[in-house]
């Protein structure tokens, strides 16, 4: 570990801080319908998209319409993004200049719900799969509307906090829209000039070929066993819209890369200003809604107090990747694995030399805190710890910020869980803002984290002990656990990052992981609307001296608690036949 890598990691904390109160006010405003400046610019758009649909942006749902709304957009937008890929191939279909097929049905399948749920898990090569009208009209959509639908839910959560006696959380159409239009948009048509002025490519050009300085041989194994060899002069170098697509990728948490090397690819990270923007950019919308929350629920210290409970969370997690990674592998005799020069030494596999480790650290516990899943470094290549923490981070319910919206309801079930124990403590009534917490409210909240669980184990338990699952996986031993583990809980957690060892484009994986991925989105979010429905509904109660405080660092140190311990209760065992196994392996003298 070096002082230049701690440096990094202290400015990014510096510039999330000094990001979340003016980003969280604007959205607090923008929600409340209150004027911006740019409502002179969007109003009109606003109005023009109420009329063109039959939307009337007075109309206030319900929890179950605003969960209904939410379902049926859902899936037609997922239904649209299929067709497209299915038929992308097809000789009228327009901005395909490599000519790529049309998508396979299962990966297909995969593919219109993971950008459908804001998960972005790729089985695919993005440059070599889909076509540039699939990557703009199909995904680049999904990209935004699924952002906007997390933002969404979170302004409806929020509310259901804030009103009393109130039977509707706002108008799912009007939320969604306004996400989009006043949050998304502004933002990634600048964030995306930016990039290009860094070198980020952003054209409709066919594909370049370049000549090889040296040839390279390949062979290949066929079907009945034969060896054939081929010589390959050519290297092909995608081109694209990509500039556009990584703005909304990173800011809206998606993840989902153009090309098939993510942001470790110079042509969608070209520099280490646009690497440090994207660590930056993934977490500030997910750190402005714990001010938007304050503002809403008029209380700003519980807002920061939820700021400084992820924040440590998160700061925890990406000291143990840097001390994970900065050591190296204990195997590796007679190699250096310790210079200071810059960030070199330690375990440089899978990682760029351009960003070296402490970038690399940061980023990997940033994607996995925002359920964003973009990487500049592959997690299947970092030591067993090193790989275990962003695995952890995801398992813990994407709440440490989280991605667009879904950290912040997130964080909510665990707030309601907290005061519901701080009230078993004190034996009385739990209270959270002047709301009673009773039965239906915790039920609902514990519902949402055994769904979790639920999937997570289900599918990972049921892949490792069937040969069409276990066929996928390239490392034996607890490595190869850990690839199936990783894979299952970062669908269900809406995450998209993977231990790329696993071989997931196949009929199994691609279906199941769909199955994950809408599960762990809707099936997830639908309790909480419930419990936030419910929540409007009440009374608010004077504050007395039985009341637990939700404002103090006392809260903060028990929501960390209760985070931790709830996870480990459920992962623990999982985690120790896995990359804690290995690690011990490793030290042995074994590695996988």
């Amino acid at each position: 570990m070096t002082a230049n890598g701690w440096f990094q990691i202290a400015l990014f904390f510096i510039i999330l801080l000094a990001l979340t109160k003016p980003v969280g006010a604007y959205m607090a405003r923008v929600f409340a319908r209150e004027k911006t400046l740019l409502d002179p610019l969007l109003r009109p758009v606003e109005r023009l998209l109420y009329r063109c649909s039959g939307v009337d942006e007075s109309h206030e749902m319900d929890w179950k319409e605003y969960a209904i709304a939410m379902l049926l957009f859902s899936a037609v937008s997922m239904l649209l993004l299929y067709l497209i890929e299915r038929v992308q191939g097809l000789s009228f279909m327009p901005w395909n200049p490599r000519h790529l097929a049309n998508v396979e049905q299962h990966l297909a399948f995969n593919t219109a719900a993971s950008f459908t749920t804001n998960t972005n898990w790729q089985n695919y090569g993005g440059e070599s799969t889909m076509s540039y009208l699939t990557q703009m009209a199909g995904l680049a959509y999904h990209n935004f509307l699924s952002a906007a639908v997390g933002i969404a839910l979170a302004i409806a959560v929020i509310r259901g906090i804030a009103r009393k006696e109130a039977h509707t959380l706002g108008n799912f159409w009007v939320d969604t829209t306004r996400a989009a239009l006043w949050v998304l948009t502004p933002a990634c048509l600048i964030i995306a000039l930016v990039f290009v002025s860094q070198g980020m490519v952003q054209n409709l050009r066919p594909y370049d070929t370049a000549k090889l300085l040296n040839p390279q041989t390949v062979q290949t194994t066929g079907a009945d066993g034969k060896t054939t060899s081929q010589t390959v002069t050519d290297q092909v170098i995608a081109q694209g819209p990509i500039a556009s697509q990584e703005a909304i990728k990173i800011l809206g948490t998606n993840g989902g890369g153009f090309l098939n090397a993510n942001s470790a690819d110079p042509f969608e990270n070209p520099t280490p200003l646009t690497d440090f923007m994207q660590i930056v950019m993934m977490l500030t919308l997910g750190s402005a809604l714990t001010y938007t929350l304050g503002r809403m629920t008029g209380s700003q210290r519980h807002g920061w107090a939820v700021w400084a409970a992820m924040a440590l969370l998160c700061l925890a997690g990406v000291a143990s990747i840097y001390a994970a990674e900065s050591r190296g592998n204990p195997l590796l005799h007679g190699v250096d694995q310790h210079t200071s020069a810059m960030q070199a030494g330690g375990n440089m596999e899978g990682k760029e030399v351009r960003f070296g480790i402490a970038s690399t650290a940061l980023f990997a516990t940033t994607t996995t805190d925002a359920s964003c899943g973009a990487v500049n470094g592959m997690h299947d290549s970092f030591t067993p710890l090193g790989g275990m923490i962003p695995l952890v981070n995801i398992m813990i319910g994407e709440v440490i910020f989280g991605g667009v919206g879904a950290g912040m309801y997130g964080i909510i079930v665990f707030i309601v869980i907290s005061v519901f124990i701080a009230g078993l403590m004190v034996g009385r009534t739990p209270e959270y803002l002047g709301k009673k917490i009773e039965a239906y409210d915790v039920k609902m909240a514990m519902i949402t984290v055994l769904i979790f669980c639920l999937l997570v184990l289900g599918f990972t338990g049921w892949s490792i002990v069937k040969p069409y699952g276990t066929s996928s996986i390239t490392n034996n031993g607890p490595h190869g656990l850990s690839q199936v583990l990783y894979a299952y809980t970062s669908q269900a957690g809406n995450n998209g990052s993977a231990f790329a060892g696993l071989s997931g484009n196949t009929p199994w994986y691609n279906v199941s992981g769909a199955l994950d991925m809408l599960f762990g989105r809707f099936f997830m979010v639908i309790p909480v609307l419930a419990m936030a429905g419910n929540l409007a509904r009440k009374k608010i109660v004077p504050e007395s001296s039985g009341t637990f405080p939700v404002t103090t660092p006392l809260f903060t140190f028990l929501l960390v608690s209760v985070i931790l311990i709830v996870s480990a209760l459920t992962f623990f065992p999982a985690l120790s036949l896995g990359p804690i196994l290995e690690h011990l392996l490793m030290h042995a003298g074994k590695v996988f």
